[in-house]
């Protein structure tokens, strides 16, 4: 089975005695290993979908399947359980907690998931995740003190901390400037050679041909996709 299978998603918003459909029957699989993009203008459905894939939210109707498990339809703390076990966040804007050193901001997932880790073992898969994104030297350093792409990779290093089967990256470089852009997509490619499933989330056409897929949405409908020769 596919890693993620959606099988006729729908999600609408009841607003009084009005409706919003956002998402009108969105059906994709993504495969171990794969690396997809899933592009889209604001207003798209891009975001809500990203909620659902996310577990931050549950469709309407249809089923999400994700490593096995049909998510789709269980509780909100059910949800829970799967975020902090399966699906590491890169956000936009980081939110790393900003008197917090680098290190710990990294580790602090573990605390919710790995109650069997010693804090040494905590901090031991913690520094291993940062030197894995290349800012060993900068464990003890706070948000302040780092440079908004050396944020973004302590970011990643969270998100990869608990060893998800699948990282969401919610459009990971609108706060930074081209080059360091450029270095964030390399390190994706890099994680991706590695064996991580990405899913990343953006408008833009260039960020999406870093990925090895691009699925394309429009008014709440898949309405293409292509495969990216790397």
């Amino acid at each position: 089975m596919s890693l993620i299978e959606l099988r006729d998603i729908t999600k609408t918003y009841f607003l009084g005695e009005i409706d919003v459909p956002v998402l009108k029957g969105i059906s994709f699989s993504v495969e171990r290993g794969e690396y997809v993009a899933l592009m889209g203008e604001s207003g798209s459905g891009k975001s809500t979908l990203m909620n659902i894939l996310g577990c931050l939210d549950r469709p309407t109707t249809g089923e999400y399947w994700l490593d096995g498990q049909e998510v789709g339809s269980i509780s909100g703390d059910a949800r829970a359980m799967v975020r902090n076990r399966k699906i590491g966040f890169v956000f936009q804007s980081f939110n790393l907690l900003s008197r917090t050193t680098a290190l710990d901001n990294v580790i602090m997932p573990l605390s919710y998931t790995a109650g069997k880790l010693s804090h040494a073992g905590r901090v031991e898969r913690g520094a291993a995740m940062l030197k894995r994104v290349g800012l060993e030297d900068r464990m003890r350093h706070l948000p302040s003190q780092l440079s908004g792409g050396q944020q973004q990779r302590v970011a990643i290093a969270r998100a990869l901390v608990n060893h998800p089967p699948v990282l969401f990256a919610d459009e990971p470089t609108g706060n930074l400037d081209s080059r360091t852009s450029r270095d964030i997509m390399e390190m994706f490619s890099k994680l991706n050679g590695e064996g991580i499933t990405i899913i990343l989330v953006t408008h833009s056409g260039e960020i999406a041909s870093c990925a090895k897929r691009t699925v394309v949405m429009r008014d709440g409908l898949v309405v293409g996709g292509e495969e990216h020769r790397q």
